[in-house]
Formats: structure tokens, C-alpha cells, sequence
């Protein structure tokens, strides 16, 4: 189940009041347990955080990494699992009754917290502790779940979801969730209307960010040529300032201790939020951490660099077991991986393709591509062209689907290198045509949506979009820098 499903499945039952009862007689199943975090469902979905890019992000790949982790408890024979930490940023609802939940200007509050639980009732109460939340309907869960493994065989009682009439909340003084939906996704206004009311103020702070531009351009410049980097970049859509500050405190460690530096040479440095190697063989600098944590990491590279010279093998040798198959990682698909998460998994899925050989061609298989999902019970055939192969996989059966799904996955693949080069002509027909400065998107649209929004503004050309900075995104939003943020689907 992706995001998008789960964040379906929790609409739907968003109109279910949770009720002391929810669960009796059967253990917490997996609707059950969406069920059961409603109240953290609207504290921290993506949608109420339209305004905030960067905090709408970390809660986007929070919430794919819960959900794989409850799908994981809820396969069959499924052992104990990896503990995983998770950050959200939770909305601070509790005193806000009147005031609508999309009205709300930093109203929220960083938990971060570690999953190490290995049920999902566990796993639910958890979660909604950590983030301080109401945890008075799960009372008598706990005692019905276990109540549940010794009255199997008794059968599960017929379960229908209650849907309260308005009165229900007129009179309890509880918040509607159809109706704070409904407030949340309310009606956005054109694109020529929301640039007359914002290209001002997004003029007047591009003005004011320029010399922290300067400054930001001329330190990546300096850092990058004289520890010989193959880039900076950045995990966050952080803004100038805080990006430059990140960069004069590497400055700062290059001056105290350059020596520290060295072993970066080469790579690819990316301020993430935490500090380590991952799968794509980058080096993270968590913004967090301090001077100490950096310079351990540098001194660990080298057997950093070891590991993935062994994950690259590895990556070599499942190719060749799997016609010509190349294993792939794209971090914008999904949360970053650790590169000994990521050996773990090659490693892992590697044993299992040596215990049956497999009957393929040497090169039936060339020019396709995979991904590996540890929280994947079924392989599949992703949009994009590349297979998503559970770890775990009974080698036979996967050759099976390879056989029969290659054909497709070609077609696949064409059209995605089709729509990615109309993708980057359209870019620059649209980037000339309306003078902006830049124009960038998020990794969440998708090719043919930003091939549908160029076409749409160059055909507008609305005069107010000239010099601006524009990222194609899923909602409106100004940012501190006089970067805007304009919906895909926009309206004219």
C-alpha cells in the first residue's frame, strides 16, 4: 500500500468516530490501526501543512516509513523487526477549536521518536504517546487484543463502522474530521490572482536574499574546488539562510582542522538530517550534529568506501544472476538508506538467488533496472519502467514475473526517457519564454504533470511571473527567499 492509498484508507475513515469499543474480540488489524490513529492522522497529514514545504516533506517520508513498518508487522510469520526512528512535525490542536485547521501559522511542534515494538497495538500506542496525543479510545484495546488469540475459534463478530450525525459534534463540542477536511482542501484561487496578490512581497524578499545568494554561490564554489567535491547538496528544501549557515560551519571545520577534510575528496556532500553514508554512496552531514560527530564520520570513510565498493559487487553479481538486471536506488522515490542498510538488503537478497539458480539469459534481461523493498511482500512493475522486487522473494516465482512482465517493463522505460527529455524541453522552452529566473519542481511531480504545467504557462504568459524563482509543486506557497510555489494543476 503506498502513501497515497494509506492517506485514502485514513480519509474514508475519518468519518468513523473512534470509540472506546473499537476493537472487541479480534486482534488490531491494519484498518483497525488507522482507525486508532485518527487523532495522529490529522495532527500530521501532509495536507495541513501546505504552507510549509520543508515540514510537509519530512511528514510525506515519515508516514511511508510508518506505514511499511505496520505493513511488516502484519505479514504472515514475521519475526521481530529493525527498530526505526521517525520525525514529524505535529500540529498543536488542542486550544484551536475555533479556528479552522488551515488557518493555523506555526502551530506545530518536532517529535522525534523510535519504533522497536513488535505488534501493531504496541506499535499504535506508541506512536500516539510520543506525540502526546489523546489515547483515551484505546482504553480496553490492550485487554480485548489479547482476549482475541484465545477465542479464534469462537469467529470474528460482524464489525460496521458508526457514522455520526452533526449533531453528534454539536453536542459533544468534538471536531467534525469530514468537516475540517473539507476546510483544509478549501477552494484555491487562479494563478493570475494569487501571483497579483504575492509578486510583490516575493519581489521584495528576492531583493533582500540576494547577498545571502552571493554569499551562498561563492562558499559552495570555494568548498567544492579546494577539497576537490564532486557537489554539495542539500536533503531539505531549506531556505538560503540556513543553507549558508550549514556551509560556514563546514567552512569553519576546513580552518580548525583541514586535515579532517581530506578524505572527502571525491565525494558528494549532502546536508541531510542525519550524518553517515547512503545507498548512492554520498556523504551525509546531519545539520544537527557538531563538529565532533562530522569529523568521526571523515575519519570513518574509508571503510565507508569499502562497504560500497562491496555493494557495488554485489550489485554486479545479482545482474549477472538476473539476466542483466541492474539494481537501482533512487532516493527522491523514497526515505534515505544508509549504505550498510542498503548492503544488508543486497546481501540478503543475493543468498537467496544463490540458494535456486535461476534459468535467464545472460542479457534477456539487459538495459531494465529493479529497486529492493524490505517492507514489500509481492514483486511489481512501477509506472516509471523499473521493478520493485521484495528482498525476501522465492527465486522461481520472481523469474516467472520477470519473463512475463519484461515486455511491459521495456515499454515502460521508453516512454519514461520519452517524457523526461519532452520534460526538459519544455522546461527551457517555458524557463525563456516567461524570463524566469529559475524553475525547478518537486520530486513528488511527476514528469508528464510538469510537462502539463509548462505547456499551460507558456500558452498564459502572464507578465507577473517575469524574474521570479518558480517551483512546480502541489499547492501555493511564498517562500522566505521570494521562491514560489505553484500547483501543478493550477487554476486559470
Amino acid at each position: 500500500m503506498s502513501v497515497s492509498s494509506l492517506l485514502r484508507c485514513t480519509i474514508r475513515l475519518e468519518r468513523t468516530h473512534v470509540a472506546t469499543h473499537l476493537v472487541q474480540q479480534r486482534a488490531l488489524s491494519g484498518a483497525d490501526a488507522v482507525n486508532a490513529l485518527r487523532p495522529f492522522y490529522f495532527a500530521v497529514h501532509p495536507d495541513f501543512f501546505g504552507q510549509y514545504p520543508r515540514e510537509r516533506e519530512v511528514n510525506e517520508n515519515s508516514l511511508k516509513r510508518l506505514n511499511g513498518y505496520l505493513e511488516n508487522l502484519q505479514k504472515p510469520g514475521s519475526g521481530s523487526v529493525q527498530p526505526m526512528k521517525l520525525i514529524f512535525y505535529v500540529r498543536d490542536t488542542k486550544d484551536s477549536s475555533d479556528v479552522p485547521p488551515d488557518l493555523l501559522t506555526s502551530g506545530f511542534r518536532s517529535v522525534s521518536f523510535t519504533l522497536h515494538t513488535n505488534d501493531v497495538l504496541s506499535t499504535v500506542m506508541n506512536v500516539l504517546k510520543s506525540c502526546s496525543l489523546p489515547m483515551e479510545h484505546m482504553k480496553g484495546l490492550k485487554a480485548s487484543a489479547e482476549a482475541s488469540k484465545h477465542s479464534a475459534e469462537a469467529g470474528v463478530p460482524f464489525y460496521r463502522p458508526i457514522k455520526w450525525d452533526k449533531s453528534y459534534y454539536t453536542f459533544t463540542g468534538f471536531r467534525d474530521p469530514e468537516q475540517e477536511l473539507q476546510q483544509a482542501k478549501r477552494v484555491e484561487p487562479t494563478l493570475n490572482l494569487w501571483l497579483r496578490n504575492n509578486e510583490p512581497e516575493a519581489t521584495k524578499r528576492h531583493s533582500a536574499s540576494l547577498p545571502r545568494r552571493e554569499e551562498l554561490h561563492r562558499l559552495k564554489n570555494e568548498l567544492g574546488h579546494k577539497f576537490d567535491l564532486a557537489d554539495i547538496r542539500w536533503q531539505r528544501s531549506w531556505g538560503v539562510a540556513h543553507r549558508c549557515c550549514q556551509l560556514q560551519s563546514l567552512s569553519r571545520l576546513s580552518q580548525q582542522n583541514p586535515e579532517a577534510l581530506i578524505n572527502l575528496q571525491g565525494h558528494t556532500v549532502v546536508f541531510a538530517d542525519q550524518s553517515g553514508m547512503n545507498a548512492s554512496g554520498h556523504v551525509m552531514l546531519g545539520t544537527m550534529d557538531v563538529h565532533h560527530q562530522w569529523t568521526k564520520l571523515f575519519e570513518q570513510l574509508p571503510s565507508y568506501r569499502s562497504l560500497q565498493q562491496q555493494t557495488e559487487w554485489l550489485k554486479e553479481r545479482i545482474s549477472l544472476l538476473l539476466g542483466g538486471t541492474q539494481v537501482v536506488h533512487m532516493e527522491r522515490l523514497g526515505p534515505v538508506q544508509p549504505i550498510a542498510e542498503h548492503y544488508t538488503t543486497l546481501n540478503t537478497f543475493h543468498k537467496s538467488l544463490l540458494s535456486q539458480r535461476l534459468c535467464l539469459h545472460p542479457r534477456s534481461l539487459q538495459g531494465l533496472t529493479m529497486m529492493l523493498e524490505n517492507d514489500r511482500s509481492s514483486p511489481s512493475l512501477h509506472e516509471m519502467g523499473h521493478f520493485i522486487i521484495p528482498t525476501h522473494c522465492d527465486p522461481p516465482k520472481l523469474q516467472a514475473f520477470f519473463q512475463s512482465h519484461a515486455p511491459k517493463a521495456r515499454q515502460h522505460t521508453h516512454r519514461r526517457k520519452q517524457l523526461e527529455a519532452e520534460e526538459e524541453a519544455v522546461m527551457k522552452l517555458c524557463l525563456h519564454s516567461l524570463s524566469l529566473r529559475s524553475l525547478s519542481k518537486e520530486p513528488s511531480v511527476s514528469s508528464s504533470q510538469m510537462i502539463l504545467c509548462c505547456k499551460r504557462l507558456v500558452e498564459q504568459r502572464s507578465p507577473l511571473m517575469q524574474g521570479l524563482h518558480i517551483c512546480v509543486s502541489h499547492f501555493y506557497s511564498l517562500m522566505q527567499d521570494g521562491d514560489l510555489c505553484v500547483p501543478w494543476d493550477w487554476k486559470s
